[in-house]
Parts: structure tokens; C-alpha cells; sequence
């Protein structure tokens, strides 16, 4: 039985992470993209060692890591709770000025340094499960960053719970805390080895119940199209535009399937993120993703099939045409290791909280992580409306997700 006495921690040190600017940046080359995020991870680590936690540090790259030992003399296996501290490269993270919206009772809610910005009762159906409820919003001038700093605030939150209730039987509990989550960089240089959990599980996921064991599959692809530059008054007959190029393959593409706006459910896409260029250059890059991998090769072998058409119908055009792997879907290793969602789903009973299973339209940390050897199913973090102005995190949804990693360690010790 939780603790009906205990003041809850995870709420203040939200508000003081939201503080820090640790904006992550997709064009950067250097790991961390973002020096600054370096800035909140070290301070994590001195707060894990200030709460107990020995072994706390952040290492070169950023990672922190750290122990909560063992309280049994049951053989536990060693799992870990991940979170990032990084935010959202789409809207910025300086200067965030978090609004606490005291026992909402349904409707919209105007941010309040931007008339624009509404975070509409229609948009965000969980409104409806939050009447009564502590609402965490931006002043609708920045992100908030709730993606991710709810989870990190949770998961220290359940360890100094664990720490004040000695008598909550537990096995050893990692602690880990990424950076670059949001630029798809975030398990680059980790050490799954020194960290040294069996399973994990990364606490960033939005609606109240969710255990996701299933995420897309994830390529991306990146066109060049060639073409030739002269001087536009003399360039009759001999000028190839690129851009002209690109626009065409772009039409090419299917209308009305394959693409985000057309897709729903267990649909995958493919997806124009960027597109620069010249008379001489064009380079398009787009993210292609499913949730059965095999078909990332048909959608790819459809691109390439579009954009060599378009060159050919423009001689003297050339095409480059790269395929990168990103991720692949969790459920593929997280079927081999039922217990580790069934832990999960198990600790969220106990809670009468009801489980949420379904497949994530994008990824985690832990798609990565499960491919690396460490079994990592997402749970959720209370976080809504993520990458945008319109953020928003029930202060109830936080507490009680520190109750569900407090249980999750409990279930593992029992059936140990």
C-alpha cells in the first residue's frame, strides 16, 4: 500500500527542470547536439547522489546514470527507468514560465501570454479525464517540457520514495538519464553493459494507463537530384533545374494514401521533412515508417521507382538516392520477454488504473534499447500536446505515475 502520508516531490522538481534550456538540435553533428543540456544532467547527478545514490554521475557524453541498491535477499534482476532531459528542437525552451490551472472543470484553457494559443477541450480528449484535476501549462510563449521532464522529475520522485520506505521490497534499480531523445540520437553512445539492467522502461508516454510495447519500424531516405545551372538569360536548351525535378517527383507522389494526413492506426508512410535547393541541387529527405518492417522496402522501392521516373523525363538530370536505417519496432524483441509488459500492466492494476495497449505511431528510446539487448517498453508520463506550445501535464497524472515505477519495482521483486 502506497504511502497516503507522503508529499509527493516530482511536481517542484518539474518546475525547476522546465528551467533549464536543454533544446536539442538536429543539425548538429556533435553529441550531445546541445552542450546545455549537459547543464540539467549534472545537476541530476548531484541531486541522485544528494538523495543517496552513491554511483550517481553524469558521464562525457551526458548519460547520467546511478543505483538504488538492492533492499531484499530475494535474487532480483536489475531493471532501470529511463527518461530524457532534452526538449523539442520545433519550439523553443528558453525562458519557460510554467501556469498551474487550479481544479479544472472542463472547456478550453487560454495560455496566458498568447491569445492564439488555446488548448481546446476538442483537440485533447483526455481533457475529459482530468475534471478535478491540477493542469500544468505553458504562458503560450514556449514549450514546456513536459517531453520529457515529467518523466525525469517521476522517476526521481519514486526513487526518493523508495529511499523514505525501506520497508518497500525492491531489487537493484538503475536510473538513466539521456540526451538527444528528440533528434532521434538519444541511445547513440549509451552503455546498456554499465548500466547493467535486464529490462528497463521509459517513462514517456501521454495518456494515464499506457504500456506501449510496439512502435513503428523507421527508415530514412535522402534524394539528390542533379541538375544543371547556366546563366538564365542564355539558358534555352541547355538549363536543367533541379528544383523543376524535384517538384515533379514530389507530384508523383500517391495523393491519397502513404502520406501522415491520409494514415491512421497501423498505416505507414512516407514523409517529406526537408527539401533544399538549386538550379544545380536539390536534396529531399524524408522519414518512412511501419510497424511491419518489411514493408519499409516497398515504400522505399516506390520512391526510388517515383524519383527515377522524374529524372528520366528530364535528360541530362541525375539521381542520388540513400537509404539509412533508424529503428526498428520494439515488439519484435519485447514479444521474447512477455514478463516485462507484464510487469507493467500487472503494477497498473494493482493501482485500478486501467491499461492502455497500443502501438506508438512513431518511437522511443526503447526501440533502440531493445535491439541493443535491453528489453525497454514505454509507460506513461502523464505529457500531452508534446512539441508544442499547447503542453499540458496533470499534476495528479505525475504523482500517480511515480505510485506505478514504485509498484513496477515491487512486482519484479515478488515474482522474483
Amino acid at each position: 500500500m502506497f504511502d497516503a502520508n507522503y508529499k509527493f516531490t516530482c511536481v517542484d522538481r518539474f518546475l525547476k527542470y522546465v528551467k533549464y534550456d536543454t533544446q536539442s538540435d538536429e543539425d548538429s553533428t556533435s553529441f550531445p547536439s546541445t552542450e546545455k543540456q549537459k547543464i540539467l544532467s549534472k545537476d541530476l547527478a548531484e541531486e541522485l547522489k544528494t538523495l543517496g545514490l552513491e554511483d550517481a554521475h553524469m558521464d562525457e557524453w551526458g548519460y547520467v546514470m546511478a543505483t538504488l541498491p538492492s533492499n531484499t535477499n530475494k535474487d532480483v534482476p536489475p531493471i532501470g527507468f529511463i527518461a530524457h532531459v532534452d526538449t523539442s528542437p520545433a519550439v523553443t525552451g528558453a525562458n519557460v514560465n510554467p501556469v498551474i490551472n487550479r481544479n479544472y472543470q472542463g472547456g478550453d484553457i487560454q495560455l496566458k501570454n498568447d491569445p492564439n494559443q488555446v488548448i481546446r477541450f476538442s483537440d485533447n480528449p483526455d481533457l475529459a479525464n482530468m475534471i478535478g484535476h491540477d493542469i500544468i501549462t505553458t504562458d503560450g510563449t514556449t514549450l514546456l517540457g513536459a517531453d520529457n521532464k515529467c518523466g525525469v522529475a517521476e522517476v526521481v520522485d519514486a526513487i526518493n520514495y523508495l529511499l523514505a520506505h525501506p520497508e518497500v521490497k525492491h531489487g537493484p534499480v538503475k536510473v538513466c538519464f539521456t540526451p538527444d531523445e528528440e533528434v532521434g540520437r538519444g541511445t547513440e553512445k549509451i552503455d546498456v553493459k554499465k548500466l547493467g539492467a535486464v529490462a528497463a522502461y521509459t517513462v514517456d508516454g501521454q495518456s494515464r494507463g499506457e504500456v506501449e510495447t510496439e512502435t513503428f519500424s523507421a527508415d530514412a531516405a535522402v534524394i539528390k537530384i542533379h541538375g544543371k545551372n547556366i546563366h538564365p538569360g542564355y539558358a534555352k536548351g541547355k538549363m536543367i533545374n533541379s528544383v523543376r525535378v524535384a517538384s515533379a517527383f514530389l507530384e508523383s507522389l500517391p495523393k491519397d494514401r502513404l502520406s501522415p494526413e491520409t494514415t491512421e492506426g497501423r498505416e505507414g508512410y512516407v514523409h517529406c521533412t526537408n527539401v533544399s535547393g538549386n538550379e544545380e541541387l536539390t536534396t529531399l529527405k524524408f522519414i518512412i515508417r511501419d510497424f511491419e518492417t518489411p514493408k519499409l522496402k516497398e515504400y522505399e522501392n516506390l520512391l526510388k521507382e517515383l524519383a527515377e521516373k522524374a529524372v528520366g523525363n528530364y535528360p541530362g538530370a541525375r539521381l542520388e538516392f540513400e537509404v539509412i536505417e533508424q529503428y526498428r519496432n520494439m515488439k519484435e524483441v519485447l514479444d521474447k520477454h512477455p514478463e516485462v509488459g507484464g510487469n507493467a500492466i500487472e503494477a497498473m492494476k494493482r493501482l485500478n488504473i486501467k491499461p492502455i495497449l497500443s502501438p506508438i505511431r512513431g518511437g522511443t528510446d526503447g526501440s533502440r534499447l531493445c535491439f541493443m539487448g535491453l528489453p525497454t517498453p514505454n509507460i506513461f508520463a502523464g505529457e500531452h500536446s508534446f512539441h508544442s506550445k499547447l503542453e499540458w501535464v496533470s499534476i495528479q497524472d505525475m504523482e500517480l505515475v511515480v505510485k506505478v515505477i514504485v509498484e513496477i519495482c515491487k512486482v519484479w521483486e515478488e515474482r522474483a
